[in-house]
């Protein structure tokens, strides 16, 4: 019996072993801008198809050739301190998360008139910012650790518990997915700001998880910054969720399917756009797997 219940021991560490070894890379590295950025944090697809850095030691936003990576301008130099995040809506407006003067800026028109907000929405040490299909931008705000909804300037909802979170992402079916990266863990809210699922399974090995984005398929792709890895992640998958696939050593580097405390994330369809923040380079990838 005691040779039985060992050889049964045996199979399953070893069938979770190889389980192990098989997740592979879910997309294949194409190329990586020159370093010419300052520590870029998220970043967007914008209305006219260029590439939309948020580049937060430049307090600025970078703007690259999507295709290419290259360098097309530098938007509002100086005049976003601190800035975390970018992010546009089917209408063309933007929403920045400019983390040192502790507010989202609003631009109706970001990509031909980046000079005057029409919005400046109060969110302290804000993070992360997302314009979303409603009507509503959502800003984490860091500082407090809430989530915030607003309805043009009024705040109308709230959720509290998140200090030092970062992204704000939406999903196709509305719902909003956030990186809380101090408690290491995802966590959905309804538009209304009602949690509805946390993700912080062991097996998902998070360290910082900052920023993330949605595939078509549902699953998140997630930039585990401190861990210097990015994630694929089914949300639906048994016990918490099922790891897909991984883009990353574990270990600081320079290179193609390496990163150095990645924070951005973007999709844009069978493509996707890393911040490789401490390389001060945006790198692009191709989808291998669906």
């Amino acid at each position: 019996m005691k040779v039985v219940l060992a050889s049964i021991v045996l199979l399953i560490g070893l069938s979770n072993a190889f389980a192990q070894q098989t997740i592979g890379q879910f997309a294949s590295f194409e190329r990586a801008s020159e370093p010419i950025l300052m520590d870029p944090h998220d970043l967007e697809i914008g209305p006219d198809g260029h590439l939309y850095v948020a580049d937060k030691f430049g307090a600025r936003i970078t703007v690259l050739n999507a295709e290419t990576l290259e360098l097309i301008e530098y938007k509002n130099t100086g005049q976003l301190p601190g800035v975390h995040d970018i992010d546009f809506d089917a209408s063309g407006r933007a929403i920045i998360a400019v983390t040192g003067a502790g507010v989202a800026l609003v631009f109706d028109d970001y990509v031909n008139n980046s000079k005057t907000p029409t919005l400046a929405l109060p969110a302290p040490r804000t993070e992360g910012a997302l314009a979303h299909s409603n009507g509503r931008f959502y800003v984490m705000a860091s500082g407090t650790g809430n989530l915030l909804a607003y309805q043009g300037d009024q705040l109308v909802a709230a959720a509290s518990g998140h200090p030092g979170a970062h992204d704000v992402a939406e999903a196709k079916d509305g719902s909003i997915w956030l990186a809380d990266n101090f408690n290491r863990r995802l966590v959905r809210y309804s538009p209304d700001l009602e949690r509805l699922q946390i993700i912080n399974h062991a097996k998902f090995g998070f360290v910082g998880p900052r920023y993330l984005d949605i595939d078509e398929f549902g699953r998140l792709i997630v930039a585990d910054q401190d861990a210097h890895r990015i994630l694929m992640i089914d949300p639906t998958g048994e016990d918490g969720g099922t790891l897909i696939g991984v883009i990353g050593s574990g270990t600081p580097d320079v290179g193609p399917n390496v990163f150095d405390d990645p924070e951005g994330v973007e999709i844009h369809g069978n493509q996707f756009y890393f911040a490789d923040s401490d390389n001060n380079r945006i790198v692009k990838y191709t989808v291998v797997t669906n």
